[in-house]
């Protein structure tokens, strides 16, 4: 066991945000701590690793294991650059690599007892070296680093020079190269592209040590943990499993509690009812029998109700009216700034009733063919067309919709002029604003209730066309299912960004993923789209572009000459390809959804036949038992053809 926390408690003044916390991590064991916003995770992490104090309970680290955490914004300040920063990370590597060279130069001059006496102290300092896995440790730092999303020409940039999100990756990689016994980290994820969350989920996963994490990225948690620790209502309760497993059993675990709370309620009632009707009696015996009732009652150990916190939105998207079929056509889109290309010529059809995902690496435009969309930003070329009774409303990562001077009353009210005063407040207490909250101005808000109050205004918009750039920033998990079900569960059409795995598997019925300047089409979710990217991208983009994409990021400085520029036009697939493609996916989506109908009438009509031949009087009616053999076994070749059929499509 590398980490034990035993009823830890912890108040800020009179508001208990702990309460006899108690679990404990053993040597590699790879943990999670969830729970809402406000609910103590990162306050727990601290306590832990020593930044901040606590009233009571234990902390007990393992003798000699090394700890290594990671804020969520950590504060990183270096006058190297990142190679130089990186080669810190194991300092007893260099001093060994110096010393190794200062032997072998002295071996070479030395003889006898001198010589002897080097070479021991150089199989020494070799053997150690080997142990820190020295031999490989530049190799090392260049696959941390471009896992974690740095490029080569990355490598020799100040870090004092970085943004604070580049800083964060570089706190991270330096700690995974000094690899403790204990990683602890807090939201890993929010400054990572999927590609980099991915490798990172790889890294950890295989990871010799122990690691506990707070993250609201559930996909990132299934790959990783095999125990959660969650903490609600001032408490922990420790599930094993991953995510997944855990969400299961938290709601059986809610399910068993509310039985039992439920149960005893009854019978707390029944005692009751029968204790008043004893003494109504009003007889010596009968009195004496109540008394006693009531003492037993009283002795009771009463069950709390499991209630949940008051923290779950209460969201629900209505469109006032339907749009037409084709909600959105782009074509021939391109967008550059100065000599940085996005994209070029790509094209995509969004129907009524889709909920469709753009996912690509940062930098790519994801958000900028938003903001086109929503006219925020101008094409370089390409049109983009809404389809009829097509109404638009925009949730905007950066959250420039809203008026930062204004308070929430009065950015609801000014947006929505005919709502009264009280239908404004309860707007506002479904997204958890309640009492003076209300007055509280925009500019004041934390990241997440900025969230809450653009989706309060979505939500309001009636609008039968969803745009969503991140939705799920600074939402805890809760929030998140929320805006899940209530997508899902929307009769209009949404078009979102996000690099949310989970949320755009539950909720995607199609993926676009903007990669190599292009739009690779993906009809399914994350699932599906992780499952067929080498196929789709192999179908969909030109092997030309491919092979010149992997091989250099950049575009080619001959694409400008005439030559290039044929070149490059002839390896795009053009618009009516693009389409072709489209269509054939939805055609073949198509005919699994028939086939599948067909299977199962097919069974369901062979499961009465095959009831039908045992009654009497079938079985000794010679005509139908032959009729309805007949039948199952044309139905039974029918399936097998459709089997056939559906396999070979997927």
């Amino acid at each position: 066991m590398i980490l034990q926390c035993s009823h830890i408690c912890k108040s800020f003044a009179t508001d208990v945000v702990l309460d006899d916390v108690s679990f404990h991590i053993n040597d590699n064991e790879k943990t999670a701590i969830v729970g809402v916003n406000g609910s103590g995770k990162s306050t727990l992490l601290k306590i832990i690793v020593g930044k901040s104090g606590y009233d009571s309970g234990d902390i007990i680290i393992k003798k000699e294991a090394t700890v290594g955490y990671l804020a969520q914004n950590q504060e990183f300040e270096s006058g190297e650059s990142i190679i130089e920063e990186m080669q810190t990370a194991k300092p007893e590597v260099k001093i060994l690599e110096k010393k190794m060279h200062e032997l072998s130069d002295r071996m070479n001059s030395a003889s006898g007892d001198e010589l002897d006496s080097l070479i021991r102290q150089y199989d020494n300092a070799r053997h150690r070296f080997e142990q820190l896995d020295g031999y490989s440790y530049e190799s090392e730092i260049n696959g941390v680093l471009k896992g974690l999303g740095f490029e080569d020409n990355d490598f020799t940039k100040p870090i004092s020079k970085l943004s604070g999100g580049q800083k964060t990756r570089v706190a991270l990689a330096k700690m995974l190269l000094q690899a403790p016994d204990l990683i602890i980290l807090d939201e890993p994820t929010n400054h990572l592209d999927m590609n980099s969350i991915h490798w990172l989920e790889g890294y950890l996963a295989g990871y010799k040590g122990a690691v506990l994490i707070v993250a609201h990225d559930r996909y990132f948690l299934d790959k990783i943990v095999t125990k959660v620790v969650e903490l609600r209502q001032t408490h922990s309760t420790v599930f094993s499993g991953n995510y997944s497993d855990y969400s299961i059993k938290r709601q059986a675990l809610l399910d068993s509690l509310m039985k039992q709370y439920m149960n005893q309620q009854a019978e707390i009632k029944h005692q009751e009812e029968v204790i008043t009707k004893l003494r109504s009696f009003n007889r010596e015996k009968s009195i004496k029998r109540a008394e006693s009732r009531q003492k037993m009652l009283d002795k009771m150990d009463r069950i709390e109700k499991p209630i949940e916190e008051n923290t779950q939105m209460h969201l629900l998207f209505t469109p006032k009216i339907q749009s037409g079929n084709d909600v959105l056509t782009v074509k021939n889109l391109s967008k550059s700034f100065g000599t940085l290309s996005l994209f070029s010529d790509i094209a995509f059809e969004v129907k009524r009733g889709e909920k469709v995902a753009i996912i690509g690496d940062n930098g790519t435009g994801k958000t900028t063919i938003l903001k086109m969309i929503n006219k925020m930003l101008a094409p370089d070329t390409g049109s983009i067309t809404l389809g009829t009774n097509v109404q638009i409303a925009y949730y905007d990562q950066e959250h420039q919709v809203l008026h930062m001077e204004k308070t929430l009353f009065e950015e609801i009210q000014d947006t929505y002029p005919t709502m009264t005063n009280t239908q404004i407040r309860n707007m506002l207490a479904a997204f958890l604003f309640t009492e003076d909250d209300v007055f509280k101005k925009i500019k004041n808000l934390s990241g997440g209730e900025r969230g809450r109050v653009s989706l309060a205004k979505l939500m309001l918009s009636d609008a039968n066309f969803l745009i969503l750039d991140e939705p799920t920033n600074h939402l805890d998990i809760d929030s998140k299912e929320i805006l899940e079900n209530a997508i899902n569960n929307f009769e209009g059409t949404v078009l979102y960004v996000s690099h949310d795995r989970f949320f755009i598997n539950k909720t995607a019925t199609r993926i676009l993923d903007l990669t190599k300047h292009q739009i690779v089409n993906y009809v399914g979710n994350y699932d599906y789209y992780l499952e067929k990217k080498e196929d789709n991208e192999r179908a969909q983009l030109n092997d030309t572009i491919i092979a010149a994409a992997s091989s250099d990021n950049t575009v080619s400085a001959s694409a400008n000459t005439p030559e290039g520029q044929n070149a490059t036009s002839d390896t795009k697939l053009s618009w009516k390809q693009q389409k072709e493609e489209q269509a054939r996916l939805r055609k073949l989506e198509n005919e699994v959804k028939k086939i599948e109908a067909e299977i199962e009438k097919l069974e369901n009509e062979n499961e009465e036949l095959t009831e039908l031949l045992q009654t009497d009087e079938v079985s000794t009616n010679s005509v139908k038992l032959q009729e309805i053999s007949s039948k199952i076994e044309k139905n039974t070749n029918r399936l097998e053809e459709l089997m056939e059929r559906w396999e070979s499509i997927q």
